[in-house]
């Protein structure tokens, strides 16, 4: 009879191993793995008190600037006195390389880039996550500006008819600036998808998005409030794309079924 002290041992299995993809990328950004099952379940992901007090100070910046346009404030006083300065006068020698740079907060050249670049990301790492974050940023920019500039309906500073007046209801499309909030979205989305130089590419995407607007203010495009409320729209978009990422991981699970069963279907 064979003895308990002899009885064959059952070999201890070891932990699979991270592979070196896995710890280089991390987050959401990870190597490709396979996609959890969708059970349906849909939450939204805690903020924190710095995210939730910047998000209601930039609320707050928001709405101030669009009473004090509403009321004809003295923002507007300001637009005006901007306006009467006629900057593209006083320094005609920036013009040419400033109306050039403007390009890059326009919607089209802008997404097209952004949109280029990030689908080369996302098939190295097999994952359709980066297009569907712009796609959502974009999507709900448009919405939030588009529907404020249809309401007010302010005229542009070359098409003003009174000085002094906030020039609304008119039938423009001015406010908020639509080329500085999607300056704001379009850069800041690249830097908030980026894994090793986030704080490089904030400071980067910041700074365009300054210039940009600014420059808009130069060319006399917009009005200082324009660009102020393009600003705080922008960055009211990407506070609140954090809160969007559980909406986006489902989107990207479904797609993925979607595509794989296409693949393997006779």
């Amino acid at each position: 009879m064979q003895s308990r002290s002899t009885a064959a041992r059952i070999p201890r299995q070891e932990p699979e191993r991270r592979t070196a993809d896995a710890r280089e990328l991390p987050g959401p950004d990870r190597a490709p793995a396979p996609l959890a099952p969708d059970r349906g379940e849909f939450g939204w992901p805690p903020m924190s008190r710095r995210r939730a007090a910047l998000l209601a100070a930039t609320c707050g910046v928001y709405l101030l600037v669009l009473a004090g346009v509403l009321l004809n404030t003295a923002l507007v006083d300001l637009d005006w006195s901007v306006r009467l300065l006629r900057p593209y006068d006083r320094w005609p020698s920036l013009e040419p390389l400033l109306a050039t740079w403007v390009v890059a907060g326009q919607r089209g050249p802008s997404a097209i880039a952004a949109f280029a670049w990030l689908a080369w990301r996302a098939r190295r790492l097999g994952r359709l996550r980066p297009l569907l974050v712009m796609g959502v940023a974009l999507l709900l920019l448009n919405i939030t500006v588009g529907a404020v500039k249809i309401v007010t309906g302010r005229l542009g500073p070359h098409y003003a008819q009174y000085v002094g007046s906030p020039e609304l209801f008119s039938g423009g499309t001015i406010f908020p600036s639509g080329h500085t909030a999607n300056a704001v979205v379009t850069w800041g989305v690249l830097a908030y998808l980026a894994v090793r130089w986030r704080r490089t590419g904030a400071v980067i995407a910041a700074a365009t998005a300054c210039s940009i607007g600014l420059t808009t203010v130069y060319l006399g495009t917009h009005w200082v409030t324009d660009v102020l409320a393009g600003w705080a729209a922008g960055l009211l978009v990407l506070l609140t794309l954090p809160l969007l990422e559980p909406l986006v991981a489902t989107a990207e699970q479904r797609l993925h079924r979607r595509f794989a069963l296409r693949r393997f279907a006779p």
